[in-house]
């Protein structure tokens, strides 16, 4: 067969849906995962967010919080807080202010733009089959990973 050939035959879905169905469960995962993760960058991207900043963003949804209590909800570093907070700041997503009451602390809360942009967020993700859209129970897929995700994470100890 002429290398045009296979891939006529890899794009009729009959054989690629036989082909996929074939495949060992942890490969199924994993490209699963890199297929949303590309769809879910490029929704992002399109609406000046980032993974982190979605994040972020549904941390501040239930109001104001400190950069370092934003780091410790994210699980990162201060200082990677800090960068997604500055891109936050320049796409209009969130305002630091002063902490009213510690100066020296810096207080970040979403706007108006940024709520917009979670809500908008959660919907394609839920709803959009750009997404996760396919899936026809959302919540029981999601309770099935946070399941899988604690069963095969080791036990800090």
């Amino acid at each position: 067969m002429a290398d045009g050939d296979e891939r006529q035959v890899a794009r009729r879905p009959d054989q690629v849906d036989a082909d996929v169905a074939s495949w060992p469960t942890g490969r199924l995962l994993s490209v699963a995962a890199r297929v949303v993760e590309k769809r879910f960058t490029d929704f992002l991207t399109g609406r000046g967010l980032t993974h982190a900043g979605l994040i972020a963003l549904h941390h501040l949804a239930d109001g104001p919080r400190s950069q370092r209590q934003l780091a410790q909800l994210c699980r990162v570093t201060d200082q990677t807080m800090s960068r997604t907070i500055d891109h936050l700041t320049r796409s209009g997503h969130v305002e630091r202010h002063p902490d009213p009451r510690d100066r020296r602390r810096t207080s970040v809360r979403i706007t108006q733009p940024g709520r917009r942009a979670l809500t908008a967020a959660r919907r394609a993700e839920r709803e959009s089959d750009l997404l996760l859209g396919a899936v026809d129970d959302y919540d029981h897929f999601r309770r099935q990973l946070i399941t899988l995700i604690a069963a095969a994470t080791p036990a800090e100890g």
